[in-house]
């Protein structure tokens, strides 16, 4: 995972931006059922009238509730509304801190008066109240005494009694100014719907804006591993290629990379945003001071039981899933490019067994996982549920007892399903979380895997310009890694620009691993091969290969056209020099036959032409690149004679100033060469010219009888050709 978060620590701004965007988001998420609360509060069940402040109250009103209030409530009270008009007294503009003081000093003498207002014994007791203090017989400080007392023994739900009672005495006073109640509830339930609207339109715009710098920033990071996982194996050696196979490469760059960028996108926009909507829901849970957040505790509790039992079932097997994917992928690729000869060989039913065991060795991987996964939704839903139920049934107490408005009960279960609906994201991540998890290790494996070959700190490329291109072999020997026996052993000669330098041999004897040496596909154990006299390990790979035209034993051609493989050598190879090349490599005919020449079509890998045709648009390449040294593996082995002797006429022709090194089977194809070596079991046991090599070398007149007639070789022993 190291890798994605330094992809996310290069992206912080637009990270940054996106969790300011999570923060707004949960806000307007979570004032939402705030508003529904008031709704059903206030907006219904209180006609809109929020606190025990009344906006206009009438004199007499005035002066009945100041007989429950000291002389310094009743000045704050009676700064806080204006002169009156016609017996009627306005609420002036005041603060929030302000309105909420006058609110607390309302609210008990409103509820007095409201019951007392609502009974006849309760007027008479109101009059005589009134007669008590003018005559002196009842002081206001034992009225505020004996209040005092009676809201030290209130309770929670007796204090929530008297603020519903409070309201009803201000929709009283309304009532007796002649005011329209329903005017006032529809005023208050739009003004609240209004909010809501806004709210909802703001969560749309800001998860709009979230998805889509998210998704941004995640094909940002998947695109950056791509670059990087390419440009690291294009470094590799056969050696690291075959650790991780070719089929696990395609799928470390395709699948693995796609489960990580599908994570990136589920951690900016949901891993985030869960954690900041638990904690936010947590808060608003505390702030409705209800007693029901024990719930909440036992719910997150048995959800976080779980998600961790699961993930410690399903984790393993997603480590193994991906092995498998990479095994799936590996007999596909044989299937396909090995269709020819399955077809041959009558292999298709054998094969097809071999595909449905990878494919149902997957199948069942994958089913137990899925299963296992999706066995977790039911779960999380019967919590959820469960404690909606049991919030309802608590709850449903408190409102029968006066301690819980029905508003803040529904504003609790609210809450208490973003909260839980919050585990219920991180579930849904747990799901892709270990298979993206081990996706992202197997790209850090490959992209932490140390390149064998590598550049000297101090190359010397400068020295190489203008020079010879001298190849020298300095008693070379080399081993594959963990190989017992050395390939090569002891190899030393010299290759001259002008000359062709010939190696044959029987199957296996190190003929191609010694080509491979040259360019540094493989690095010598012992001894050294130098350009001019600079050790090959001295230059840099660049500066080595852009000197060096390969042709190797099997030809590669790469979709795209005649002329985009002629021209791969570099965009510097112009017409005329890859036309040349093509008339050089025996190519010219076959390919001025085709309807449109050399912009005719190419399919992946050449397999729309002929191996000999293959064959030679490859060694028209390497000429077309017109480099110091040619290498050519065996490259001439699909060329029938005539074409293999014209073709090395003109090469011939051409590569007068190159050192030109062939390894081939056949001895017609290198019996001119100015140097033949022949080489046994890794080793060098005969050298010279073909003449001198049928005199000389036992090894060399056996593969030359086993080719050539007797009139031929006694021709050739006696000078001729």
């Amino acid at each position: 995972m190291k890798h994605i978060f330094q992809f996310l620590v290069k992206a912080k701004a637009q990270v940054a931006f996106i969790i300011v965007l999570l923060i707004i988001q949960a806000y307007c998420d979570l004032a939402l059922p705030t508003y529904t609360s008031d709704l059903l509060n206030v907006g219904l069940q209180q006609n809109g009238i929020e606190d025990a402040v009344p906006e206009t109250v009438r004199e007499e009103s005035l002066e009945t509730l100041e007989l429950f209030l000291d002389d310094a409530q009743i000045q704050t009270l009676e700064a806080a509304y204006g002169e009156a008009d016609n017996g009627v007294r306005a609420l002036k503009e005041l603060s929030k801190d302000e309105r909420e003081t006058l609110n607390d000093l309302l609210r008990l003498p409103e509820s007095v008066v409201f019951q007392m207002e609502n009974s006849d014994e309760g007027r008479v007791s109101l009059q005589l109240l009134k007669g008590a203090i003018a005559a002196g017989i009842m002081t206001k400080e034992n009225l505020q005494k004996q209040m005092g007392d009676r809201i030290s023994a209130m309770d929670a739900s007796a204090d929530l009694m008297m603020d519903q009672v409070a309201v009803a005495y201000v929709s009283a006073e309304y009532e007796a100014q002649e005011k329209n109640l329903n005017d006032i509830r529809n005023a208050y339930l739009f003004k609240v719907g209004a909010k809501m609207l806004l709210m909802a339109l703001g969560m749309a715009a800001v998860a709009i804006m979230t998805g889509y710098i998210a998704s941004k920033v995640s094909a940002g990071i998947g695109r950056d591993l791509r670059e990087q996982l390419y440009t690291k194996v294009m470094g590799f050696t056969s050696a690291e290629i075959e650790k991780f196979s070719t089929a696990s490469l395609i799928t470390r760059c395709t699948n693995d990379i796609q489960q990580v960028q599908m994570l990136t996108v589920m951690l900016l926009r949901m891993v985030t945003y869960a954690p900041i909507l638990a904690v936010a829901g947590v808060i608003k849970v505390i702030q409705t001071g209800s007693q029901m957040s024990w719930i909440i505790v036992v719910a997150v509790i048995a959800l976080a039981l779980c998600i961790a039992v699961l993930f410690v079932i399903a984790y393993p097997k997603f480590q193994i899933m991906q092995s498998l994917v990479d095994r799936l992928n590996l007999v596909s690729r044989e299937l396909l490019t090995g269709v020819m000869p399955i077809r041959a060989f009558g292999r298709q039913d054998y094969e097809e067994k071999r595909f449905a065991q990878a494919n149902t060795d997957l199948f069942k991987t994958q089913l137990f996982t899925n299963r296992t996964m999706t066995f977790m939704m039911p779960v999380m839903m019967l919590i959820m549920n469960g404690v909606s139920v049991l919030i309802v049934w608590v709850g449903a107490q408190g409102v029968d007892t006066g301690a819980v408005q029905v508003g803040d009960l529904t504003a609790f279960i609210t809450y208490s399903m973003v909260i839980i609906m919050s585990f219920l994201m991180l579930s849904m991540i747990s799901i892709m979380l270990p298979r993206a998890s081990i996706a992202a290790d197997r790209i850090e494996e490959v992209l932490e895997t140390p390149i064998s070959l590598t550049d000297a700190a101090q190359t010397r490329d400068a020295e190489l310009e203008n020079r010879q291109g001298v190849l020298t072999f300095s008693d070379v020997s080399f081993s594959y890694p963990g190989a017992q026996s050395p390939v090569l052993e002891h190899i030393s000669f010299t290759a001259e620009p002008g000359k062709t330098t010939a190696i044959i041999g029987s199957t296996g004897c190190g003929k191609s691993t010694l080509i491979h040496l040259i360019p540094r596909f493989y690095d010598v154990t012992e001894g050294s091969i130098s350009i001019d006299g600079i050790d090959i390990r001295e230059i840099s790979q660049k500066a080595l290969r852009d000197r060096i035209g390969y042709v190797p034993q099997k030809g590669v051609l790469f979709s795209g056209t005649v002329e985009s493989n002629l021209k791969y050598g570099g965009e510097q190879i112009t017409d005329s020099e890859m036309k040349l090349a093509a008339e050089i490599a025996q190519a010219t005919e076959f390919i001025e036959s085709k309807e449109t020449g050399y912009q005719s079509p190419i399919a992946q890998n050449g397999s729309n032409v002929s191996g000999g045709q293959r064959q030679r648009l490859s060694i028209a390449r390497a000429i077309a690149k017109q480099p110091q040294i040619f290498l050519f593996d065996d490259a001439f082995s699909a060329l029938d004679y005539k074409t293999d002797a014209n073709l090395r006429a003109e090469l011939a022709k051409h590569t007068k100033n190159a050192t030109v090194l062939i390894v081939a089977q056949r001895i017609s194809t290198i019996m001119h060469a100015e140097q033949i070596l022949v080489m046994e079991d890794g080793c060098i046991v005969g050298r010279g010219t073909h003449r001198e090599l049928l005199e000389n070398c036992e090894t060399y007149l056996e593969i030359a009888r086993g080719q050539l007639s007797e009139e031929e070789i006694q021709s050739a022993l006696k000078g001729g050709d």
